[in-house]
């Protein structure tokens, strides 16, 4: 994913409560269930517009007439879209009304799915992706917030959740299903989809989602004072190498498993991936208030014997799909635990912190996305595993290191 879940609130603090956000004394206090799931619809298409290419890899490379590599860095310049443009596109319409500009991020996916389904140039599928990107940054920026702004005080915790109800949906079912679409009509078919899906949530989201007013400034987070706080920068250096190992293997999965002769299985090892991230969430939603730290560490160690597992014994197709099971218990949680840990460690700065978080979040996407590409043309995808494992050892030895910043022992509270 470009950005983690809620990481919308780094580049845009919400804007405060005014009489117009505010219902009669007698209005009822629940949640606006059709609202928030327009919102989490939303999260699901940012979500899947992102990975999608990640299971459509082979047949877009044979279609567009490139190598699977450079198919890959479909994935490397959303990432930049997103990394280059958030923060200033933000700060450019922090006052515009939330609804108006959900439609129009929203659109900005549409115009760029359709393009890219029917694009035959390589070069305007690559524009395409990279508007993509700018999208998914405008509403990342966006989302978070305006579900909280939904929702009774008492209950933005609920609301939040509901939106970011997207974001495992499309891991555990949006890819597998995209990429089982892609092999039995073809992969443009998966994008159009994707479109289809985004003018009716534009529908949507027009009927249903009530307006909120922008904020009253659009002054960017204080990036460099955030670097100062400690603990901060750990945590930074952490998400940036976690992703980055992580994005050199995901990106090219499916290019991976077709040179184990296990291209049929794409969808499925996706699916048991998908699958076991949404347990992963499970998990570390109910026992990140104490164990940020243990589930930090036993994390970066379920991804570690994953990819021990497809560089020793990829061979036999049993371990490979257990493998897939691992690398979702561990991976699945990781953009909460990650974005908790940069929230409470930033402090004062936790904004600051944040914004840097979400713009090293998708520069490692991108990078994740070259080196992967280099290294399937120059030593194989082989190489896969043996990267990311060797990324994590210094993930490790900093989240172990960081126990009193960052990734504290103990943690106060209820």
């Amino acid at each position: 994913m470009s950005t983690p879940p809620d990481a919308g609130t780094a580049v845009a603090s919400a804007a405060p409560v005014r009489a117009e956000d505010t219902g009669p004394a007698d209005e009822p206090r629940k949640l606006p269930l059709l609202a928030l799931l327009a919102l989490a619809t939303a999260v699901f298409v940012t979500s899947l517009t992102e990975t999608l290419p990640a299971g459509l890899l082979p047949a877009m490379s044979a279609d567009l007439g490139v190598s699977a590599s450079a198919t890959g860095q479909t994935v490397t310049v959303y990432a930049l879209g997103t990394a280059l443009t958030a923060i200033p596109l933000t700060a450019a319409t922090a006052g515009w009304r939330r609804k108006r500009l959900l439609l129009a991020s929203m659109s900005g996916f549409a115009l760029a799915n359709t393009v890219t389904a029917v694009s035959s140039e390589y070069g305007l599928t690559m524009a395409a992706r990279f508007v993509a990107g700018m999208a998914a940054g405008l509403a990342w920026a966006l989302l978070a917030g305006y579900a909280r702004r939904l929702a009774p005080a008492r209950l933005e915790g609920r609301a939040l959740a509901v939106a970011m109800a997207g974001i495992p949906v499309a891991l555990s079912l949006g890819v597998p299903a995209g990429t089982y679409l892609g092999e039995v009509a073809d992969w443009r078919t998966a994008f159009l989809a994707m479109t289809g899906l985004t003018v009716v949530l534009l529908g949507w989201i027009a009927a249903a989602v009530p307006d909120r007013p922008g904020t009253r400034t659009g002054e960017r987070p204080g990036m460099l004072q955030a670097l100062k706080v400690p603990g901060v920068p750990a945590v930074l250096f952490v998400t940036l190498v976690f992703v980055l190992a992580h994005t050199v293997l995901y990106a090219y999965v499916a290019a991976f498993l077709d040179d184990l002769g296990m291209g049929g299985s794409t969808d499925l090892v996706l699916l048991e991936f998908g699958a076991a991230s949404l347990v992963s969430i499970w998990v570390v939603g109910a026992r990140i208030h104490r164990r940020l730290r243990g589930l930090t560490v036993a994390a970066t160690l379920l991804v570690a014997l994953a990819a021990a597992l497809l560089g020793v014994l990829a061979e036999h197709a049993l371990f490979v799909h257990l493998a897939a099971v691992v690398w979702g218990l561990g991976w699945g949680g990781v953009p909460t635990l990650l974005q908790t840990a940069g929230g409470e460690a930033g402090g004062d700065q936790a904004d600051g912190a944040q914004a840097m978080l979400v713009t090293l979040w998708n520069v490692a996407m991108a990078a994740g996305g070259v080196i992967g590409g280099i290294l399937l043309d120059t030593v194989g995808s082989g190489a896969f595993p043996w990267t990311l494992l060797a990324l994590l050892v210094p993930v490790l030895a900093v989240v172990l290191r960081a126990r009193s910043h960052g990734f504290p022992a103990r943690r106060s509270g209820p």
